[in-house]
This record gives structure tokens, C-alpha cells and sequence, in this order.
């Protein structure tokens, strides 16, 4: 086999530097305290350099203890829609600080998880993002111990475990303060039912922002069922039949509030000049395709991948808890109410 078909070795540089294995390899691993003059460190560089060698980076792993690979271990990467953003956040901060990702998809699998984790070991990964496609509590895989990580959209009962997750109860205030602010003071909030972060603290920011303007939370305005369109749909013809029924709506997701928008149509009522409607998530397929287009709180992946790396590598400050802001994107579904 010519050189040209195989890879480039050690042993082909120090052939044509007319050098030792040993000195080759000194040279390209920076060995401190190695004897080498500079001219015989030029020659190897530059033999190194016009063979075209590229480092083992598995073995300079071994040899430095950590590599420049950070692993990425989900349970959902390509079957959720938000997934890519928190990656293209992690992989563009890793970048910056120059180190590549490897990143894993488990399917919620004990077992694949696992063997991943201990490959991730074996490869001397400089840490782990343990990522979950939805906000929860999670009891943190034992192989972590075994090497720096970061919890990304997800958290641990353990209160000194890194993690970065969402700022529900703010996206939550912020959704309902944004209907406030537009004039209305009758707001529904069609919720979820699941025992998670996202449904108790978008509550909680919803009651605070409805307390802060002095008005009374009136239970018979909460309508709590799934996340998915038909709860929407359910969820307008339940709060619209009340003696005193909504001027607007803050829908758990974007998907409840597309129910809510094919609801609304039926009752002949129009958004937002009969009703205002506010989401959460901004899928973007969803929020920037119905008509008029869906006025939403978006949850901030790409940021949640992007802080992540950055308490992975410890240059992001705070504690171990971070809580990223979700911020509201402005479309077409909130006017000014004028009663």
C-alpha cells in the first residue's frame, strides 16, 4: 500500500526527519523537559507538515488524561423540534473554545445509555452534557460521577449539580404581562396536566403577572388538560361557555394554541380583534405559519446549549443552577384592547 492510501504515522515522520520515533513524538505532544534543539523540533514540525500527519487524537486522550471531544448524551436528538437548536448552541461554544462534540441519541434506553456513557469514558471525553428533550427532574446516570457534566434542560434533586434549564415561571409572567399590558384583564390560560416544571411554573408566572396588577385569579379562567391541539380545542369551548368568559388567552404551547385558533374560527370570533392568543415555544412551523401568525414565548435552546458548554468548561459564572431567560417573540396574535 503506497503512503498516499493509508494514514500518515509517527514512524513516517521520523523517516523523513531522520529522527527517533521517540523524539517524533516528544515534539508533536509538547513533552516537557524533553532535550531537543530547536532545529531538530523545526525539522520535525516541517516533516510533519509536508506528510500531511494528523495526531491520534484517541491517543493524546490517553496521554493528557482528558481529549478535546465534549459528549452530548439525550434521550430524544432527531425526533424533537427543538433539539437542534441546544446542539448548534453547544457545538458553536465548544467551538469557540475549541473542542467538537460528540453526541449520542439513547431513545430513553437504560441500557444504550450506558454503553454510551462508558465509550464516552473510554474516549477521555473533557465532559458530558446530559440533555432531556423536555424540562424535568432526572436522577443524574452514576457514570458521572467519573467526569465533569452539565444537566442541559434538565436538572437533579441534588441542589450542588450543574445544571441549565429554562426560566418557566418568567416565560410564564411575561405571556401573561404582555395581554395585561394590551388591555385585558379576563385572561384565560389553557395548561397541562403533567407533573413538570414547564405546566407549574408557566402557572406561577401566570398568577403572579394577574396578582402584580391587582386583579383576583379566578380559577374558573385556568383549563388544564394535554399539550396537544385537541386541549386547545376543548379548552376555548370550556372557557368561552363561562357567564364571564375570556377577552384573551395564554395557551401552554404553541400546538394547544393552533387548537385553540380552529376553536376560536368555529365561534366565528376573530384574533386578535375578538380574542388575543399568546404561546409557548415558538415552534417555528406552528407559531410563524398560522394566520395571523402566533404571538409566542420562545424557549431558549440554543442559549441553554451555549450556557451549558460554558459551565461544562467553567467560564460561565453564577452557581450551579442557571435559569435562562425565555423571551417573548412579538407577531400578530396580541392587539390593543379597547373596551
Amino acid at each position: 500500500m503506497s503512503r498516499d492510501a493509508r494514514r500518515v504515522t509517527i514512524t513516517d515522520v521520523a523517516a523523513r526527519a531522520g529522527v527517533s520515533v521517540a523524539t517524533v513524538s516528544y515534539v508533536l505532544n509538547d513533552k516537557p523537559g524533553a532535550k531537543i534543539t530547536p532545529a531538530t523540533r523545526d525539522r520535525v514540525r516541517a516533516a510533519a507538515s509536508a506528510l500531511g500527519y494528523r495526531p491520534n487524537a484517541l491517543a493524546q486522550g490517553l496521554l493528557h488524561g482528558t481529549s478535546r471531544f465534549i459528549g452530548v448524551v439525550a434521550d430524544a436528538i432527531a425526533t424533537t423540534p427543538f433539539a437542534g437548536q441546544l446542539l448548534e448552541g453547544a457545538q458553536a461554544e465548544a467551538w469557540r473554545h475549541g473542542y467538537l462534540l460528540l453526541i449520542a441519541n439513547t431513545g430513553d434506553d437504560l441500557q444504550v445509555e450506558q454503553n454510551t456513557l462508558r465509550v464516552m469514558l473510554e474516549h477521555r471525553v473533557a465532559g458530558v452534557l446530559y440533555s432531556t428533550y423536555f424540562h424535568r427532574q432526572v436522577i443524574a446516570p452514576r457514570e458521572l460521577a467519573e467526569v465533569p457534566h452539565v444537566l442541559a434542560n434538565c436538572y437533579s434533586a441534588d441542589p450542588r449539580q450543574t445544571a441549565v434549564v429554562p426560566d418557566e415561571v418568567g416565560g410564564g409572567r411575561s405571556a401573561t404581562q404582555l395581554l395585561l399590558d394590551a388591555g385585558h384583564r379576563r385572561i384565560g390560560f389553557i395548561n397541562s396536566v403533567e407533573d413538570a416544571p414547564g405546566p407549574s411554573g408557566r402557572l406561577a408566572g401566570y398568577t403572579a403577572a394577574i396578582k402584580d396588577a391587582g386583579l383576583p385569579p379566578d380559577p374558573a379562567l385556568v383549563f388544564a388538560a394535554g399539550h396537544d391541539q385537541e386541549s386547545g380545542y376543548v379548552g376555548v369551548q370550556v372557557l368561552l361557555d363561562d357567564p364571564q368568559p375570556p377577552t384573551a388567552l395564554f395557551c401552554y404551547n404553541d400546538r394547544v394554541a393552533m387548537g385553540a385558533y380552529d376553536a376560536l374560527r368555529e365561534r366565528g370570533l376573530r384574533v386578535p380583534e375578538d380574542i388575543a392568543v399568546v404561546g409557548f415555544d415558538n415552534q417555528e412551523v406552528i407559531a410563524g405559519h398560522l394566520r395571523p401568525t402566533l404571538t409566542t414565548v420562545a424557549l431558549p435552546h440554543y442559549e441553554i446549549g451555549v450556557r451549558a458548554v460554558q459551565a461544562l468548561l467553567g467560564v460561565a459564572d453564577g452557581g450551579p443552577r442557571h435559569v435562562i431567560e425565555c423571551p417573548v417573540v412579538l407577531r400578530e396574535s396580541v392587539g390593543t384592547r379597547v373596551d
